[in-house]
Protein backbone atom coordinates (compact mmCIF):
# COMPACT_ATOMS: atom_id res chain seq x y z
CA UNK A 1 0.00 0.00 0.00
CA UNK A 2 1.72 3.34 -1.30
CA UNK A 3 1.40 6.40 1.18
CA UNK A 4 1.79 10.15 0.56
CA UNK A 5 5.09 10.97 1.31
CA UNK A 6 4.18 14.48 2.01
CA UNK A 7 1.66 13.81 4.67
CA UNK A 8 2.64 10.92 6.22
CA UNK A 9 5.73 9.16 8.60
CA UNK A 10 5.89 5.00 7.81
CA UNK A 11 6.78 2.92 9.89
CA UNK A 12 7.63 -0.91 8.76
CA UNK A 13 8.26 -3.47 11.62
CA UNK A 14 10.03 -6.68 9.93
CA UNK A 15 10.93 -10.12 11.53
CA UNK A 16 11.75 -12.83 10.00
CA UNK A 17 7.92 -14.51 9.02
CA UNK A 18 6.28 -11.50 9.89
CA UNK A 19 3.95 -13.68 12.23
CA UNK A 20 4.69 -13.31 15.76
CA UNK A 21 7.21 -10.20 16.51
CA UNK A 22 6.71 -7.75 13.95
CA UNK A 23 2.27 -7.92 13.67
CA UNK A 24 2.66 -7.43 17.47
CA UNK A 25 4.99 -4.46 17.02
CA UNK A 26 2.62 -3.05 14.26
CA UNK A 27 -0.42 -3.44 16.49
CA UNK A 28 0.88 -2.34 19.77
CA UNK A 29 2.48 0.78 18.17
CA UNK A 30 -1.01 1.16 16.39
CA UNK A 31 -2.84 1.42 19.86
CA UNK A 32 -0.24 3.49 21.29
CA UNK A 33 -0.74 5.87 18.30
CA UNK A 34 -4.42 6.12 18.46
CA UNK A 35 -4.43 6.39 22.24
CA UNK A 36 -1.61 9.28 22.47
CA UNK A 37 -1.55 10.94 19.18
CA UNK A 38 -4.17 10.30 16.23
CA UNK A 39 -3.83 13.49 15.25
CA UNK A 40 -0.44 12.97 13.83
CA UNK A 41 -0.46 11.50 10.35
CA UNK A 42 1.60 7.78 10.59
CA UNK A 43 1.61 4.66 7.73
CA UNK A 44 2.02 1.49 9.81
CA UNK A 45 2.82 -1.98 8.69
CA UNK A 46 4.68 -4.89 9.14
CA UNK A 47 6.65 -7.39 7.00
CA UNK A 48 8.78 -10.76 7.10
CA UNK A 49 12.61 -10.90 5.08
CA UNK A 50 11.25 -14.23 4.47
CA UNK A 51 8.28 -15.80 2.62
CA UNK A 52 7.44 -18.65 4.64
CA UNK A 53 4.09 -17.09 5.90
CA UNK A 54 2.65 -14.92 3.11
CA UNK A 55 -1.32 -14.21 3.77
CA UNK A 56 -0.93 -16.21 6.98
CA UNK A 57 -2.91 -14.81 9.85
CA UNK A 58 -0.59 -14.22 13.14
CA UNK A 59 0.51 -17.28 15.27
CA UNK A 60 -2.27 -18.03 17.80
CA UNK A 61 -0.20 -17.86 20.82
CA UNK A 62 0.59 -13.88 19.66
CA UNK A 63 -2.89 -12.95 18.77
CA UNK A 64 -3.94 -14.14 22.05
CA UNK A 65 -1.08 -12.79 24.11
CA UNK A 66 -1.68 -8.98 22.09
CA UNK A 67 -5.89 -9.51 22.64
CA UNK A 68 -5.06 -10.00 26.63
CA UNK A 69 -3.58 -6.66 26.26
CA UNK A 70 -6.24 -4.91 24.39
CA UNK A 71 -4.05 -4.69 20.81
CA UNK A 72 -5.68 -6.25 17.84
CA UNK A 73 -3.66 -7.75 15.16
CA UNK A 74 -6.06 -10.54 13.88
CA UNK A 75 -6.93 -9.20 10.77
CA UNK A 76 -2.82 -8.94 10.05
CA UNK A 77 -1.60 -11.16 7.11
CA UNK A 78 1.93 -11.90 6.31
CA UNK A 79 3.42 -10.15 3.64
CA UNK A 80 7.62 -10.34 2.42
CA UNK A 81 9.13 -7.06 2.53
CA UNK A 82 9.60 -5.86 -0.98
CA UNK A 83 12.44 -3.10 -2.33
CA UNK A 84 9.51 -0.66 -2.85
CA UNK A 85 9.29 -0.17 1.48
CA UNK A 86 12.69 1.14 2.11
CA UNK A 87 11.29 3.98 -0.55
CA UNK A 88 8.28 4.27 0.79
CA UNK A 89 8.67 3.77 4.42
CA UNK A 90 10.64 6.33 6.70
CA UNK A 91 11.60 3.83 9.51
CA UNK A 92 12.00 0.25 8.62
CA UNK A 93 12.81 -1.38 11.71
CA UNK A 94 14.46 -4.99 12.42
CA UNK A 95 13.54 -7.04 15.44
CA UNK A 96 16.73 -8.62 15.56
CA UNK A 97 20.36 -8.76 14.25
CA UNK A 98 20.06 -11.55 11.60
CA UNK A 99 17.02 -9.33 10.30
CA UNK A 100 18.64 -6.43 10.02
CA UNK A 101 21.50 -7.55 8.31
CA UNK A 102 19.21 -9.26 5.49
CA UNK A 103 17.29 -5.79 5.11
CA UNK A 104 20.68 -4.11 4.70
CA UNK A 105 21.26 -6.94 2.17
CA UNK A 106 17.77 -6.49 0.38
CA UNK A 107 18.12 -2.40 0.60
CA UNK A 108 18.29 -0.36 -2.98
CA UNK A 109 21.01 2.28 -3.14
CA UNK A 110 18.13 4.75 -3.70
CA UNK A 111 16.36 3.52 -0.21
CA UNK A 112 15.50 6.75 2.07
CA UNK A 113 14.19 4.19 4.90
CA UNK A 114 16.36 4.64 8.30
CA UNK A 115 17.16 1.05 8.73
CA UNK A 116 17.39 0.47 12.18
CA UNK A 117 16.68 -2.02 15.05
CA UNK A 118 13.59 -1.58 16.95
CA UNK A 119 14.80 -1.58 20.61
CA UNK A 120 17.27 0.77 19.07
CA UNK A 121 14.03 3.42 20.31
CA UNK A 122 13.55 1.73 23.77
CA UNK A 123 15.25 3.88 26.32
CA UNK A 124 16.81 2.06 29.17
CA UNK A 125 16.94 -1.73 27.75
CA UNK A 126 20.16 -3.47 27.88
CA UNK A 127 18.65 -5.94 24.94
CA UNK A 128 19.19 -4.94 21.38
CA UNK A 129 17.06 -7.80 19.83
CA UNK A 130 13.25 -8.91 20.54
CA UNK A 131 13.80 -12.87 20.77
CA UNK A 132 11.70 -14.90 18.58
CA UNK A 133 8.77 -16.42 20.78
CA UNK A 134 7.89 -18.90 17.74
CA UNK A 135 9.46 -22.10 19.46
CA UNK A 136 8.62 -21.45 22.86
CA UNK A 137 5.87 -20.77 25.47
CA UNK A 138 3.35 -18.05 26.23
CA UNK A 139 5.91 -16.12 28.39
CA UNK A 140 7.78 -15.40 25.02
CA UNK A 141 4.68 -13.72 23.01
CA UNK A 142 4.35 -11.53 26.72
CA UNK A 143 8.14 -10.32 26.96
CA UNK A 144 7.52 -9.91 23.11
CA UNK A 145 4.44 -7.31 24.09
CA UNK A 146 6.98 -5.58 26.78
CA UNK A 147 9.58 -4.95 24.48
CA UNK A 148 6.85 -3.90 21.91
CA UNK A 149 5.52 -1.35 24.19
CA UNK A 150 9.04 -0.14 25.40
CA UNK A 151 10.32 0.28 21.95
CA UNK A 152 6.77 1.85 20.46
CA UNK A 153 6.95 4.62 23.27
CA UNK A 154 10.49 5.66 22.51
CA UNK A 155 9.47 4.99 18.87
CA UNK A 156 6.98 7.63 19.16
CA UNK A 157 8.66 10.33 21.10
CA UNK A 158 11.56 10.06 17.93
CA UNK A 159 8.89 10.61 15.56
CA UNK A 160 7.02 13.50 17.61
CA UNK A 161 10.76 15.08 18.21
CA UNK A 162 11.93 14.63 14.23
CA UNK A 163 8.78 15.15 11.87
CA UNK A 164 6.22 16.78 14.06
CA UNK A 165 6.50 21.01 13.54
CA UNK A 166 4.81 22.17 17.12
Amino acid sequence: MARDAENHVGVLFVCMGNICRSPTAEGVFRKLHAETAPHIPLHIESAGTHAYHIGDPPDPRARAAAQARGVDIGGHRGRQVRPEDFLEFDYVLAMDGDNLRRLKSLRPRSARAELRLFLEYAAGLDIRDVPDPYYGGADGFEQVLDLAEAGSRGLLEEILRRHIVR
